[in-house]
């Protein structure tokens, strides 16, 4: 089986190809029924590692784990984030005090506050 993202559909077609009922697989891997049919039925995102994992071994399936950017735009996308709530928080400051803010100006503020969550502490940048 080559290499592709896990999702609910390569579960349910490597379980067809097995030829084994939802009840069989869920004996087998000590998920519930209901587990199995949720997670068979499209809503992978919902469940735990532990159940993907069991309902994975029992169909021959391993969990690599795969990363879907760099780590660089991680951190960019954290400090984009983290920025525009800081800007928020400013904006919603400065229109109590009737002083709206421009959309370049906000964007402007939005881009520094960026660059400086990227140049500084990576700790500060992962904190809540």
């Amino acid at each position: 089986m080559a290499d592709r993202p896990l999702t609910s559909e390569c579960l349910e077609q490597r379980r067809r190809e097995l030829g084994i009922s939802k009840r069989q697989l869920a004996d087998r891997s000590g998920v519930s029924l209901a587990t199995v049919l949720r997670i068979l039925g499209g809503r992978i995102d919902s469940a735990t590692v532990a159940n993907v994992r069991a309902i994975s071994s029992v169909l021959g399936i391993n969990l690599t784990a795969s990363t879907t950017c760099t780590s660089y735009e991680a951190q960019e996308r954290e400090a984009t984030s983290k920025a525009e709530d800081i800007v928020a928080m400013v904006q919603g400051t400065s229109a109590l005090e009737g002083q709206a803010v421009d959309p370049a100006v906000r964007q402007e503020m939005v881009n520094r506050t960026v660059h400086e969550l990227m140049a500084g502490s990576k700790r500060r940048l992962w904190s809540t």
